[in-house]
């Protein structure tokens, strides 16, 4: 921006209009001053207008994430318009002709750096916004090294980006980036294979925090996610700690994702049970089900011929995922059905077996019966 420049100018006219002999030094320290107390003024007007006008605006919409986004980035910006004022008074000086060069790479690295600073405040607020939504279903210690990452690599173009204003060659520190990259690829494999499956966990979300899972022969509750590893509260009572490569490698299967669970259950009568009765148990089963407001039956039938009971098959389902509850309401229908078929004469199948012991007898071990002749003793 010229405006120094400009403001010079005008004071050189000024001064010949009004026949006026004032030194140039004077004149372009005036200008120079002049030009940082005009943008000195320009940067409170932003600013208030961003504080009384645009946070206004902000206040009104649902979400405080552009409440905070402003609240965060008034100020640099206000720094960043003196920046710009101080570097356009400065260099209409002419004693610092002569260092106008390494004067303007220091503002183009300071304007660079501010801003690189009002980015990594607006990723803080994203990243604290964001966090509170999923303050129940993400670890802090996640979002911690995901906002250190972020900044991190907006740190590492902002370094490029000022070694090419420098007119440095960037060739040898991309190869040497590169095969230092490669080095601690190798070194921390395991390590980093574990962080990248836990950001995988984090935004894929194939469970979270309270979820109750099943991991090949676990089963339990999972307590934290961790960026190397995810702790998982046994349903035994002890805490099991799982890699995240292995949770995200591995089938998974999550039951607070489901709505409702599908029950299916067998039992059998005698064989001595009359026909009439068979055809009764499916609706009486179907009644002790649909007693229960959380259940839905789906089909009882008589299944199949066993080897020591008629078998039947229940199926229903039931409103609701939290397994105890549905232990209860199993329970709840087993009882009924035992009450149902005591008070209908129907006798439940245990495990019988008649042996005929005289034919396993012969078959498994026959005798043979021999006869001899008696002797008649001497008279």
């Amino acid at each position: 921006m010229h405006i120094g420049t400009n403001i010079l100018d005008l004071l050189k006219y000024l001064c010949a209009s009004l026949n006026l002999t004032v030194d140039q030094l004077i004149l372009e320290v005036t200008a120079s001053i002049g030009t940082i107390i005009i943008f000195i003024i320009l940067g409170w007007i932003v600013y208030k207008i961003i504080e009384q006008y645009v946070t206004r605006w902000a206040a009104k919409t649902k979400t405080k994430l552009d409440d905070e986004i402003l609240k965060n980035i008034k100020k640099p910006i206000y720094f960043f318009v003196l920046l710009i004022g101080t570097y356009s008074g400065l260099e209409i000086l002419s004693p610092l002709n002569n260092y106008s060069d390494l004067m303007q790479i220091f503002f183009i690295v300071a304007e660079i750096s501010l801003i690189t600073f009002i980015i990594t405040r607006i990723v803080n607020v994203f990243t604290v916004w964001y966090s509170e939504r999923e303050s129940e279903s993400m670890s802090e210690h996640i979002i911690f090294v995901l906002k250190r990452v972020i900044n991190g690599t907006i740190y590492l173009f902002t370094f490029i980006i000022i070694l090419y204003v420098l007119d440095i060659d960037l060739s040898g520190i991309v190869v040497g980036l590169g095969v230092g990259g490669i080095a601690i690829a190798f070194a921390l494999q395991s390590v980093l294979g574990d962080a990248f499956s836990a950001f995988s966990i984090y935004f894929d979300r194939p469970f979270e925090i309270g979820d109750f899972i099943i991991v090949g022969e676990y089963s339990g509750t999972v307590k934290k996610i961790g960026m190397k590893s995810t702790r998982v509260q046994l349903l035994q009572g002890e805490e099991l700690v799982m890699a995240n490569s292995v949770l995200t490698t591995s089938n998974v299967r999550n039951f607070k994702k489901m709505q409702k669970r599908r029950v299916g259950f067998n039992f059998g009568v005698i064989y001595s049970t009359p026909s009439e009765k068979l055809k009764k148990i499916p609706d009486i089963v179907r009644k002790i089900i649909d007693e229960n407001k959380l259940n839905t039956p789906d089909r009882i039938h008589f299944k199949e011929f066993g080897e020591f009971s008629l078998n039947f098959e229940a199926i229903y389902y039931i409103a609701n995922r939290d397994y105890a509850i549905y232990m209860d309401v199993q329970q709840e229908i087993n009882v009924k059905i035992v009450e149902a078929f005591e008070k209908e004469g129907i006798e439940m199948a245990f495990p019988t077996q008649t042996i005929h012991m005289a034919n396993a007898i012969q078959q498994t071990n026959p005798t043979k019966i021999e006869t001899k002749p008696i002797k008649e003793k001497a008279q």
